[in-house]
């Protein structure tokens, strides 16, 4: 009977990261062509709605867990787990796929914000234990500085967004419902990903921040490994650095900032090492980029060698210590 409760509860996990990709993708078609139909400029629809909607499975899960009693370690693991899967394996296994090159602007601007983001929810966080209401204040204004840089970027030509078509089909009550159905799913599948998340760590003897860090990291980073390696194998490898760098921006200033807004959020001394890792592997990215501008297959395979020992890191510590 326990074994059938738990493979109901691995199914409810997979059918949550189904419906928050799925939502999160017709929520951005319809958010998109609704803006697009206001004569929102389709490059300023890219770079907020597009790359917020991409966030919105990381957002829903580190909000509903945060509004769990038990559930604060999966928000905080989400997050840094997310980013650290971000640059360490999918863009490490994107490189093995295809060489990636990288913008100017990225190496001097982007993954330094990256690395500043990072160092500023570690510190906040460590500091007292807890990621407070004014902090995500704090959050939200580096947030919309980064925004303005964006759009000024976009408009200096140093940014592109893909185009967005609009068909006899796309009618505003059509659009607007896209936009319920993909808002409904992605919550949905929130709830079903935290609460089954959370049974499956119990009975596995792994803690909250074990499975933010893995499980839910990893299948709330579903999207950007199928549309990286989808990008790399059709030979559009310019867009794989920039769009993982962009979505780790996003994951701590948007989706961190917002969970706390809505309530104060614990931050478990545990996660000084996964703040620390998620800052080591934005450096890395930096390192093995700077030189020839573009990430290769070499240090693709150190980024997975070093996600490779920390993995077994956190695993080591949730069950040998």
């Amino acid at each position: 009977m326990e074994i059938l409760k738990m493979l109901g509860q691995i199914l409810l996990l997979v059918l949550g990261f189904v419906f928050m990709i799925k939502g999160a993708d017709i929520f951005v078609d319809g958010a998109s062509k609704i803006a697009v139909k206001c004569n929102i400029p389709e490059m300023v629809v890219g770079l907020t709605i597009v790359a917020m909607g991409t966030s919105a499975p990381e957002a829903a899960v580190s909000i509903k867990a945060a509004l769990s009693p038990e559930g604060a370690g999966i928000t905080v693991g989400n997050v840094l787990g997310s980013n650290i899967i971000n640059i360490l394996v999918i863009l490490g296994v994107t490189a093995l796929i295809a060489a990636l090159p990288i913008k100017k602007n990225t190496l001097r601007i982007d993954i330094p914000f990256v690395i500043a983001a990072s160092i500023m929810i570690l510190g906040m966080g460590y500091f007292d234990g807890v990621l407070s209401r004014l902090e995500g204040v704090i959050f939200y204004i580096v947030f919309i500085i980064f925004l303005v840089y964006l759009v000024i970027s976009a408009k200096k030509g140093n940014s592109e967004s893909d185009s967005i078509v609009i068909t006899e089909k796309d009618k505003a009550p059509r659009l607007i419902l896209f936009i319920i159905i993909g808002l409904a799913l992605v919550v949905v599948g929130s709830n079903f990903t935290v609460n089954a998340a959370s049974y499956i760590a119990g009975k596995l003897g792994m803690t909250e921040r074990l499975i933010g860090l893995t499980i839910v990291a990893f299948g709330t980073s579903l999207p950007e490994l199928v549309t990286s390696c989808t990008a790399a194998k059709k030979g559009q490898t310019d867009i794989a650095i920039g769009n993982i760098v962009g979505s780790n921006i996003f994951n701590i200033l948007f989706v961190a900032g917002t969970t706390m807004l809505i309530t104060p959020v614990q931050f478990e001394k545990n996660f000084l090492v996964d703040g620390i890792m998620a800052i080591v592997a934005a450096v890395l990215l930096w390192v093995c980029s700077v030189r020839k501008k573009r990430l290769t297959k070499p240090g693709g395979i150190v980024m997975l060698a070093v996600y490779a020992v920390y993995f077994a890191y956190i695993m080591y510590k949730n069950y040998m210590s």
